[in-house]
């Protein structure tokens, strides 16, 4: 009974890993309840229009647009919130009504082009004026590198979890040795991935704090990075994944079948 409990809970974990993977690889694929409630970074860009009103002195008009349906990345006008997932990002006008850029495999995490690319081109030229030369702005080379080389580490995971779960369930010393050979590659792969992407959200998170207008009087400018359930998902998958490599290990040693 013991052996069995062991395999078990070994099973068990790399099951919730891979479930948590499953879910953070269906992020923002779609505006569907599931796919939309998850997202590896969230973007508040609602307050930007009125930041650059301060920063110009004039009315700002038809930088953003309240069509859901309006395509991104096509200059129709920008949208309230930002959600990005593994494929693809999706734009919302409000909670729930937007639309989603095509799916494309290492979709590249760009945040400043996304939200440029939506604008008007005198808007984009602006915002290239007030936000040139910081961090959130001059990142997004490094940010799509890194995002292609996370999603490749987290893939791989996903998939050592998947196959950790799938050679556990024969009852043998040496499927259980794969098992927990692919449980402990599985988890560094996770780790890595989850790693990066915290770095990378951090860094995007410098635009919270950058401030615009008149030297007398600037204002934050309104665009807000934070950490979307998607990233706590990898995280704990990680951490369910190295909590099995133990009764997997111990499954190994001690199984006689």
């Amino acid at each position: 009974m013991r052996g069995e409990i062991c395999v078990g809970s070994a099973s068990f974990l790399a099951f919730t890993s891979l479930l948590l993977m499953i879910f953070v690889h269906v992020s923002q694929i779609n505006t569907s309840a599931v796919p939309r409630g998850i997202s590896l970074v969230k973007i508040n860009v609602s307050d930007y229009g009125a930041a650059v009103h301060v920063a110009i002195f004039d009315p700002v008009d038809h930088l953003y647009t309240n069509d859901s349906s309006a395509p991104l990345e096509f200059g129709a006008g920008l949208r309230q919130f930002y959600l990005f997932g593994l494929y693809s990002h999706c734009g919302y006008v409000n909670t729930s009504a937007g639309t989603c850029t095509n799916k494309t495999v290492q979709n590249e995490f760009q945040p400043y082009a996304a939200l440029t690319s939506d604008m008007l081109q005198n808007y984009t030229d602006l915002t290239n004026f007030l936000l040139g030369g910081t961090a959130f702005e001059d990142s997004t080379d490094s940010l799509g590198g890194s995002s292609r080389a996370a999603y490749w580490m987290l893939l791989l995971g996903t998939i050592c979890a998947a196959l950790a779960l799938l050679t556990g369930v024969a009852k043998n010393n040496f499927t259980f040795f794969i098992s927990t050979a692919l449980a402990i590659v599985g988890a560094i792969l996770l780790l890595i991935g989850a790693s990066i992407w915290t770095a990378m959200i951090h860094k995007a998170q410098s635009i919270n704090s950058v401030m615009i207008g008149p030297p007398a009087s600037p204002v934050l400018a309104g665009i807000v990075v934070s950490v979307g359930p998607g990233l706590f998902m990898i995280w704990a998958a990680f951490v369910a994944l190295f909590a099995s490599v133990v009764p997997y290990m111990v499954s190994c040693c001690t199984y006689r079948g």
